[in-house]
């Protein structure tokens, strides 16, 4: 898929301040107990999603978070299709005051191509 330039730009713009995992990464901060979450449209995630991650859409993130995950220094992984949208998400839940919040880089379009556990 081809990201209009201005979207590109506010994503690099915040790479900077969002911490970013792999995949393996992401798949070992899970096994140990962080929070995976899917943030892609509910159809995306319909069509299948990572085991064991929660979904929580980027339309509402930012609504449903705190009642989903309450502890603000639990360990969240989020990911969308390829990493641009979950960067985005990612900061905005740094700035409700989330610290261990990541963007999984590659998102689901690396998890599959990683041959990492699919539902």
């Amino acid at each position: 898929m081809s990201h209009a330039p201005g979207f590109l730009a506010i994503v690099e713009a915040l790479r900077a301040k969002v911490k970013e995992v792999t995949v393996a990464e992401a798949r070992e901060r899970v096994a140990a107990g962080a929070h995976l979450v899917d943030i892609r449209e509910q159809s995306e995630w319909a069509a299948g999603h990572a085991a064991g991650a929660a979904y929580i859409g980027k339309g509402v993130i930012e609504r449903d978070i705190e009642a989903a995950i309450p502890d603000k220094s639990a360990e969240v992984i989020l990911y969308c299709g390829g990493g641009f949208r979950s960067v985005l998400a990612a900061d905005m839940l740094r700035q409700m005051g989330y610290t261990n919040v990541a963007s999984m880089a590659g998102g689901w379009r690396d998890w599959t191509a990683a041959g990492a556990p699919t539902a």
